[in-house]
């Protein structure tokens, strides 16, 4: 179930038709999930191509609102405004082995394409699940992550999946999510998707469009608001689009991702590390490049208004989509996170 199975309506903008982030030609995800007796965790991948990313770079961006998170791979991206591996999604302390498996992945990659590889900028983002996973473990394997890109595809599942797996969001299950708008351009039909791993946010500041509903939901339990703030825990926000813009156009865009955020309640508190990754399909970068002159077309700044409108909605939508495909389950303490379904 999604949000929209509810009747809530978010934003105005036309939806893609699976209301994901594979709806971007081209983009698929997979996941592998491990749930046993001491973790609820796992890893989601983002493949943006199909062919070879090193050898043909996605122009690329990131921006950090709050940086409570261990990324690895953003300085590159900043610096060089291009992505070369798949994105992948994990939990915190496995971000070095994810790092490394998607290192083993892309060298094979290249040795099967014949393209020189001496050096590579794998991307990982994480959230801490450690309510859900005995998180020192570190059980997310390099066979897990090789299992989410061999089972990726444009259809997925979301909500307690993957990356997903032991994320709370806003005080209830939360997991992964994601949504898209379709964009009428310059006489272009383009499409932009974010895909999120929800990790955030308060239950008192919850809000589904402009309904309280975290209060109410406080207020049916019986129980009282928390005395002090608690909006941490982080949240990955993947924004993929076929606009054909640059990277300093897409890290514009991607900033309107914390647009989403706010609606649904988030201040983005000191230990949510709010961060967010984007990539376009359009304006490939060949590998190495010396001596060569690159010619790109990008939109003019004035038409970038409605893809700032779209990753708000987007995001937004996301994030709901990842508490109404969560479902309820119960912490490693006996606590029980509720699945928002309840209360909607």
């Amino acid at each position: 179930m999604r949000i929209a199975d509810y009747g809530v309506q978010v934003g105005s903008l036309p939806r893609g038709a699976r209301n994901r982030i594979t709806d971007v030609p081209g983009v698929r995800v997979g996941h592998a999930t491990i749930h046993d007796e001491r973790h609820h965790t796992g890893v989601t991948v983002i493949l943006p191509c199909a062919d070879n990313m090193f050898r043909s770079k996605l122009t690329a961006a990131s921006f950090v609102l709050n940086g409570f998170g261990k990324t690895q791979g953003l300085v590159q991206i900043d610096e060089l405004g291009t992505l070369e591996t798949p994105i992948a999604l994990t939990n915190t302390l496995n971000v070095g082995k994810v790092h490394d498996a998607l290192v083993g992945y892309m060298a094979a990659r290249c040795e099967e394409d014949g393209v020189e590889m001496r050096s590579i900028n794998p991307v990982v983002g994480e959230c801490n699940d450690a309510s859900f996973n005995e998180i020192t473990d570190r059980p997310v394997e390099a066979a897990h992550v090789l299992r989410a890109i061999e089972t990726a595809g444009e259809d997925f599942e979301e909500g307690c999946v993957g990356a997903g797996a032991g994320t709370v969001c806003h005080g209830l299950k939360g997991g992964i999510g994601s949504a898209s708008r379709v964009l009428e351009i310059a006489g272009g039909c383009y499409t932009l998707g974010v895909l999120v791993q929800s990790n955030h946010g308060t239950l008192e500041e919850l809000h589904v469009m402009e309904r309280p509903l975290g209060r109410e939901i406080i207020q049916r339990r019986k129980a009282l608001p928390a005395q002090e703030p608690n909006d941490r825990g982080s949240i990955m926000m993947v924004l993929a689009t076929n606009l054909p813009v640059s990277d300093r156009q897409l890290r514009r865009i991607l900033k309107r991702c914390a647009v989403g955020l706010a609606r649904n309640g988030s201040y983005f508190g000191h230990g949510s590390g709010d961060v967010m990754i984007g990539f376009t399909t359009a304006n490939r970068v060949p590998h190495g490049g010396m001596h060569r002159v690159i010619a790109q077309q990008v939109l003019t700044e004035h038409t970038l208004e409605f893809a700032f409108r779209a990753a708000a909605e987007a995001t937004q939508e996301a994030v709901l989509n990842s508490l109404t495909a969560a479902v309820e389950m119960t912490a490693l303490n006996g606590k029980v996170y509720e699945s928002i379904t309840k209360y909607l």
